[in-house]
């Protein structure tokens, strides 16, 4: 196991009605600003339960955050931190919104010209952000309980930053409030987390035992629940299992120790700047090809995942990792998510696109061993055709 510290101070709060609890947990003298997305917290009445709960709070909103949050749309919650003086940051909504609130955080009180300068560091030049919390309605992207956000800009940019100053101080979990998404959100929430999982697990091994047994039960908690989400809706366990699924996929606990890839992300995260696909659409389009193109690389963790994972014993070491790559195709088509570009009309002209986008960005050493070179990715995009 390799050496590492781990971090996380959120508080989570799990359970039917928790809304509630925002009355103790945001301080009492915060001029709060609530941040959501298009508006389906309103039509749910998600958004008058926050309301009554902060009652005699000196509360203001703002809505209108994308699905992938714009760097042009944040800067205005932005003005209104520093004009209104808020001192507290509520995001109400699935990751995105989060991502966004906590871009709002770190942007309101940054010191250089440039706020774009967060993304192009990573976050590495973040020394101080306004204090947030968030209530989670759509479980995916982890974001409620870790550090990171992934903002996009105008031009085809979409970049990450993580910062210890950009967790959320309290994130509230509700599995009811899943009940009337979309299933393409719900199928979206399970893929992300299967592939968050999968990004610090399919490396090579390397004596996390802890680690893999808590990410190889992550993943079958996953695929069983996650059809079971699409089938029965108002299922309280199965919707609370698959949100705390998520959000343990991405709160940092089975990456601590254990060498992770991300390539996925990296490649998924290009191609919904150019062609606008949902995150999760492009993870399960690419997450297969990239197996199949460093199958060789990643053979002792590809057989590891077959057996304890997918049940797989018999046959020959490149049947077995045939058959779990196939398993892992199934399970997002199972989800209602295509695994080719070609199901979104996306042609051969992506491949060089998408590699252009990648040398821009610097994403020219992805992977485990950074060894996911220009060509690397080019394979894998032909592979994913």
């Amino acid at each position: 196991m390799q050496g590492f510290e781990f971090y996380n101070p959120t508080r989570i709060v799990f359970g039917a009605g928790k809304i509630a609890e925002l009355a103790r947990l945001v301080p009492a003298n915060a001029r709060v600003l609530v941040l959501y997305g298009g508006g389906s917290i309103k039509q749910n009445g998600t958004l008058d339960e926050v309301r009554a709960a902060l009652h005699g709070h000196d509360v203001r909103e703002f809505g209108g955050i994308e699905p992938n949050p714009r760097f042009e749309t944040l800067l205005q919650a932005v003005e209104i931190v520093k004009t209104e003086q808020i001192d507290f940051l509520l995001a109400v909504g699935g990751g995105s919104v989060i991502d966004g609130t906590k871009f709002v955080a770190a942007a309101a009180r940054y010191a250089g010209n440039d706020p774009w300068d967060i993304l192009t560091t990573f976050g590495s030049t973040i020394q101080d952000a306004v204090p947030l919390g968030s209530v989670l309605t759509l479980p995916a992207t982890g974001s409620e309980m870790n550090n990171g956000a992934v903002i996009s800009r105008a031009g085809d940019d979409k970049l990450f930053f993580g910062s210890e100053r950009t967790f959320p101080a309290f994130s509230i979990l509700d599995p009811t409030k899943t009940y009337t998404l979309p299933p393409r959100q719900i199928a979206n929430g399970a893929v992300d987390a299967f592939v968050h999982v999968m990004e610090q697990y399919l490396t090579y091994p390397a004596g996390a035992l802890v680690q893999d047994r808590f990410a190889e039960g992550l993943l079958q908690t996953l695929i069983e629940v996650g059809p079971q989400a699409l089938a029965t809706p108002t299922d309280y366990t199965v919707r609370a299992n698959l949100m705390w699924s998520a959000t343990l996929a991405l709160n940092g606990l089975i990456g601590a120790g254990a060498p992770q890839d991300w390539a996925t992300h990296m490649l998924g995260h290009e191609l919904t700047a150019v062609y606008g696909l949902d995150h999760a659409q492009t993870l399960a389009i690419v997450l297969p090809a990239m197996l199949q193109v460093r199958r060789a690389d990643k053979r002792a963790k590809l057989l590891q995942y077959a057996e304890r994972v997918w049940g797989l014993h018999e046959g020959s070491d490149d049947a077995r990792i045939d058959a779990a790559i196939a398993h892992t195709r199934d399970f997002f088509e199972r989800m209602g998510n295509p695994t080719h570009l070609a199901a979104y009309q996306i042609g051969s002209d992506a491949v060089e696109r998408i590699v252009g986008q990648l040398a821009r960005h610097g994403m020219t050493q992805l992977g485990e061993r950074q060894d996911v070179t220009l060509d690397v990715s080019r394979r894998v995009l032909e592979a994913s055709l």
